[in-house]
């Protein structure tokens, strides 16, 4: 089992400042360094609280590669939608390059109907997109004089600079949420899943299905060869660690609803869009805003309570959905440094050791 930290900032600035979530988060990737976990990772958003307090995942990652030493460096994800492939092949190797070989990059189609609209993508080509880009950074990442022609960027001859400190490039992971043509597509490419499951329990058997067709089409696509790629399974799940349920509860309980009241706030947009490439995505902001929190954490995929609680529902989702890496998220709610420490110390101390 490897173990990570996942961010995703939900601050609402006029209670919470980005200076001072930033401060906050550096200590909690230098403390996840120290510890020996195995990742630290951030997503790019826009616009909005929900992820907006990080445009640039690369640039927060530079700061944490200036700032550790060990611990490996992970986009969760950046957005290839919103991004020519020469900059995000140059850019992803800079960091590469200034952290030592320590990146891991992952890539997910962006989800959010604002964004697309903000940029001026069409929601419907975001898959073509998505597989275009993705697809000429891994050449321009590995190859010399490369040329591309696509319906959405084309160039000659492109050599990018800085190489990549790993060889033959960075570990890479896609996103995948509903889509079992998504799930499939990552395996056959042979890169590693990246996963938020949904907070209901009755979708969380549709996501293990969906886990299995990654599994299953990962080994008819590439066997099981020692020296073949492997599939990895990574989920970003919610994490607060407290000496009791009670308290922990107590803590945990209002940042949760701060949280899915965030998210909901972000996916009311899908009240009034449409797009063939995202068919069940129109109800999701009721289905957050109803959502008990109770069930959340007892029943859900947020992890809450005592250290033997926390180690139990770990262990149980661990199974259920073949994690082989979890990505703690440490930062829901728009919690403050103290808030996000004690827990971290407790999971570093008690579950951890358990868990490896």
């Amino acid at each position: 089992m490897q173990h990570g930290i996942s961010l995703l900032p939900d601050c609402r600035p006029a209670t919470r400042g980005a200076r001072e979530y930033y401060e906050d988060v550096l200590r909690i990737s230098r403390l996840a360094d120290e510890a020996g976990l195995d990742y630290v990772k951030m997503t790019e958003h826009y616009l909005k609280e929900y992820g907006g307090y990080c445009p640039s995942p690369l640039t927060f990652l530079a700061a944490v590669a200036a700032q550790t030493s060990q611990i490996r460096l992970m986009t969760g994800c950046v957005l290839p939608a919103f991004h020519h492939p020469i900059q995000l092949a140059a850019h992803t190797a800079m960091v590469d390059a200034l952290s030592g070989g320590r990146l891991d990059v992952g890539f997910a189609r962006a989800w959010m109907p604002y964004e697309f609209a903000a940029f001026g993508v069409s929601m419907d080509e975001s898959r073509d997109r998505f597989n275009h880009t993705i697809a000429a950074v891994l050449r321009l990442w590995t190859e010399e004089k490369v040329s591309e022609e696509s319906p959405f960027f084309s160039f000659r001859d492109a050599t990018s600079l800085p190489a990549p400190v790993q060889r033959p490039h960075p570990p890479v992971w896609g996103a995948a949420v509903r889509s079992r043509q998504s799930f499939a597509w990552l395996a056959e490419q042979g890169f590693g899943l990246l996963v938020t499951p949904p907070p209901r329990q009755q979708d969380l058997a549709g996501v293990r299905d969906l886990v299995e067709v990654y599994l299953d089409t990962f080994e008819d696509v590439h066997g099981s060869t020692p020296d073949g790629p492997r599939p990895r399974v990574a989920v970003s799940i919610p994490l607060y660690v407290a000496e009791t349920d009670d308290e922990a509860y107590e803590t945990a309980d209002p940042l949760l609803r701060e949280y899915l009241t965030v998210w909901a706030e972000a996916a009311e947009a899908w009240m009034h869009t449409s797009s063939k490439d995202y068919p069940t995505y129109s109800q999701m902001a009721l289905t957050l805003r109803n959502l008990d929190i109770a069930d959340f954490r007892s029943l859900g995929t947020a992890v809450v309570g005592s250290p033997a609680t926390v180690l139990e529902r770990a262990r149980q989702l661990r199974d259920f959905l073949s994690v082989d890496t979890f990505l703690w998220q440490v930062d829901f709610g728009g919690q403050d440094g103290a808030t996000m420490e004690r827990s971290f110390r407790l999971f570093r101390d008690e579950v951890l050791p358990q868990l490896r």
